[in-house]
């Protein structure tokens, strides 16, 4: 019979016998990995055995040393109003704790629990021993980094001065500093610590997994990170991890649910020391294992869906941490904890912040929150210098731990050379709602001290730093409360660093998604180019080709696969509703401006009105770069599952054109009607309206181009200074061709909307448009409200007329 099962005393547990409820006993983190053991490894969850020492362990240990009354003592001396002698009240507590012997009693206790560990191990087992606060882990505070762990410790003696190392780390200034912040008794709190067996990361991979999008608070994407060795690169930030995103709904359709992945530099791979095993060193990743995934698809999805079972169980988003044994391949989750700065906020109410000016750059990093902060600069390299810090200065330093975390609250916003976006110092800036910009890589030397700056993280998962005080505004929004129009607002969007933020919008999907911007920003290469990779003739370009795709030995694999990415992560975001997504649309000299993209395009004296849109689809010139596209969209939603992507055709001349475009992609495996597959064309040519019967024969609907429409129609150069106060939408030829082609469309059943800045602009327009019984009108985001609100009145004054 098992030695746990008879215990005469309560100071140790094993975790098959601890559950989330007994967080009073061992602490949030202890009673976690309890409750996974009990309930989740009938589920396929791998969750290391162990045992941990309880609170009543804890409160002996105090009692036996005769320490409640000097440390309450200290404790009534703490300055609570600056914390200026946190440091040596912090010092004193510890010494206390550090002077004081484990009891006897307790030490064999802790001994013959970790012998039976060993016994079933069938060796001496290497095990980790992690602290566990009483009050930890809760939905509301996570303690996350305020106590000590001691990794790959082994035998019996090791074992018991690890427990007592843990118990020391209690009074760490920052575990002091966090309880005071958070209204938790000091001598109330009690250390429960974890034996749990050690999991050989350093010879493999380990990492963090958040079931929700950490930035944004979007709950149906989980995001894993993960570096080369231990786990402890990401939590301080030193490394820039691999980050995978998989799509929970369908994850549950097992569908290709991985939406996208970023490699990162994982420049660092912290191992064991060779000379003392249980210290560690953080060795230069090998050039090789740098370009490489931690984790391969089979993993990733492996991780996803243990951590879907895991939130589910637990029925709130989680905070979890894996590590892969190097020894057996095998997956572990070695923490789960409750997610708790997404869990208080709601992400319906948002302060959205837009730059009023233009500013010189001084470095860039990803992006902690939403926010835009401006101040001097302060440059520390060291928590012993936190007095240097005043209220109000822009913290900037190469790397933060959780010994930062009493000043990182003073910093009206925070840069950092390392880190990632789940690194100490991103969760202690969202959890304190401060701006951040974590591994910019040249902070501390293109950021001189002393120097005023603007840190804006409101341009996406980017973060910028601005010489200077820029100008910005603010404005707080309510989305619960805003009235819905009939006609469906939808949005505008090619950025899918923005789309789980922009989720959170009123809305009814996105009428126009523009490939183009994908193309351009994270592809960058010209798509002939890739599919002629072997016969370039630039040798320059064939350089910087192999510099941007060297994962990949199909070039062609490489435009498929990062446009599949951007566009599964919009489609996700806004999944089930509409995402329209438009085949590419640049013009010749747009296209020629892409890597490799010379070779490939004419000079043209008019290229807007040259070979572009559907005419370059089934031309010799073009016809292999629309395959790809055709390709990526056709993995988007057969092999993904996200068959909420609708596609449309742009600058379609003619009715004939219109039906070689439907007929290439049908013999490219994109075939209209197939599980929803719904084609639309862009109505911007008068020909789409004067045709539109005919064209609504080849398409299942329309979505009106206003600005090429309104230069056609009025035969103008939109690019034109010279003519460019006659380009007006509102003229009654644009509006007679515009009611003309809503009026077609609805006479034959298909679908009509407009993207374009005109209803936003102008409520008259938008009273137009509604009058005229328009399906949809796609804004903008920053446009999106006010074309809501003349939407709402439009509709108001057309009831009243009745």
């Amino acid at each position: 019979m098992s030695y746990f099962l008879n215990m005469k005393t309560n100071y140790i547990i094993s975790y098959d016998e601890l559950g989330k409820n007994d967080v009073a006993l061992v602490g949030g983190k202890n009673a976690s990995l309890g409750e996974m053991a009990n309930n989740l490894k009938s589920k396929g969850i791998q969750v290391p055995d162990g045992f941990a020492t309880t609170a009543f362990a804890f409160q002996y240990f105090l009692q036996y040393n005769k320490l409640n009354q000097p440390l309450n003592d200290l404790f009534l001396k703490l300055d609570k109003k600056d914390f200026s002698n946190l440091s040596e009240i912090g010092e004193q507590a510890r010494t206390l704790v550090r002077n004081a012997v484990i009891p006897t009693d307790l030490k064999q206790e802790i001994i013959t629990a970790y012998k039976e560990l060993c016994i079933k191990e069938n060796r001496e087992a290497d095990v980790a021993v992690r602290s566990s606060a009483t009050a930890e882990d809760l939905p509301t505070a996570s303690f996350a980094g305020q106590h000590d762990s001691f990794l790959n410790i082994n035998g019996n003696e090791d074992v018991v001065d690890a427990v007592h190392r843990c118990f020391v780390s209690l009074f760490n200034n920052r575990a002091i500093k966090y309880r005071e912040d958070n209204g938790f008794e000091q001598m109330k709190v009690y250390l429960s610590a974890g034996v749990q067996l050690m999991v050989r990361s350093d010879l493999s991979s380990a990492g963090v997994i958040f079931t929700l999008e950490p930035e944004s608070g979007f709950k149906n994407v989980i995001v894993i990170s993960g570096v080369w060795g231990l786990g402890e690169n990401i939590v301080q930030g030193a490394v820039t991890p691999d980050e995978f995103h998989v799509f929970k709904t369908t994850l549950q359709q097992n569908k290709n649910a991985i939406i996208s992945k970023k490699l990162g530099t994982k420049a660092k791979t912290m191992v064991y020391s060779v000379t003392d095993k249980s210290s560690i060193v953080n060795t230069d990743t090998p050039e090789e294992k740098r370009k490489q995934w931690v984790l391969n698809d089979e993993e990733i999805t492996q991780l996803a869906r243990w951590s879907y079972t895991i939130e589910q169980h637990y029925k709130m988003p989680m905070d979890i941490e894996w590590a892969k044994d190097g020894i057996t391949g095998k997956l572990f989750i070695v923490q789960a904890r409750p997610e708790t700065v997404h869990s208080k906020r709601d992400p319906y109410l948002k302060t959205e912040y837009i730059v009023k000016e233009k500013g010189t750059i001084l470095t860039k990093g990803n992006a902690i929150g939403s926010g835009i902060a401006s101040g001097k600069v302060r440059i520390i390299m060291s928590s012993a210098d936190a007095d240097k810090l005043q209220e109000g200065e822009v913290l900037v330093t190469d790397i933060t731990n959780p010994d930062w975390d009493p000043i990182l609250k003073k910093a009206a916003a925070i840069i950092t050379n390392k880190g990632g976006r789940t690194s100490h110092a991103a969760i202690v800036a969202r959890e304190v709602g401060a701006v951040a910009v974590v591994g910019t890589g040249d902070a501390t030397e293109k950021i001189k001290d002393g120097d005023m700056v603007t840190v804006s993280c409101a341009q996406g998962k980017t973060g910028f730093v601005y010489e200077g005080r820029l100008n910005w505004t603010e404005q707080k929004l309510d989305f619960k409360n805003m009235t819905m129009p009939q006609t469906h607002p939808m949005m505008i969007l090619g950025d899918p660093d923005k789309a789980y933020s922009y989720s959170f919008y009123p809305n009814k999907g996105i009428g126009l998604m523009r490939m183009e911007f994908i193309i351009n920003s994270a592809i960058k290469i010209h798509p002939m180019a890739l599919v002629n990779f072997g016969t370039l003739k630039d040798k320059e370009v064939v350089k910087h080709i192999e510099e941007l795709t060297y994962q990949y030995a199909d070039k062609k694999e490489y435009f498929i696969d990062k446009l599949a990415q951007a566009v599964g992560t919009i489609a996700a975001a806004f999944y089930p509703k509409d995402v329209i997504v438009r085949m590419s649309d640049f013009k010749t000299n747009e296209y020629a401006n892409l890597i490799g993209g010379k070779e490939f395009e004419p000079e043209e004296e008019n290229p807007m009105i040259g070979f572009r849109g559907a005419s370059r689809y089934y031309n010799e010139r073009y016809r292999e770069g629309f395959k790809l596209e055709c390709e990526a969209m056709k993995r988007v939603r057969n092999e993904m599952g996200l068959t909420n992507v609708k596609l449309m055709i742009p600058f379609c001349r003619t009715v004939e054109e219109g039906k070689k475009v439907v007929e290439l992609m049908d013999t490219y495996g994109l075939k209209r009607g197939d599980n929803g597959l719904a084609i639309y064309v862009m109505a911007e040519i008068p020909s789409n309206v004067i045709l539109a019967k005919e064209f609504s024969e080849v398409f299942d609907g329309f979505s009106i181009g206003s600005n090429d429409l309104t230069q056609l129609t009025l035969g103008l150069d939109r690019d034109s200074a010279i003519v460019s106060d006659l380009f007006d939408e509102n003229n009654m030829a644009v509006k007679t061709m515009i009611a003309t082609v809503i009026k077609t469309a609805k006479e034959n059943g298909a679908k009509i909307g407009l993207c374009g800045q005109a209803p936003s602009d102008y409520p008259e327009f938008a009273q137009f448009l509604v009058e005229q019984g328009i399906d949809s009108i796609s804004y903008n985001p920053d446009a999106l409200l006010k074309g809501m609100e003349n939407m709402v009145k439009a509709e108001q004054r057309l009831k009243s007329k009745v």
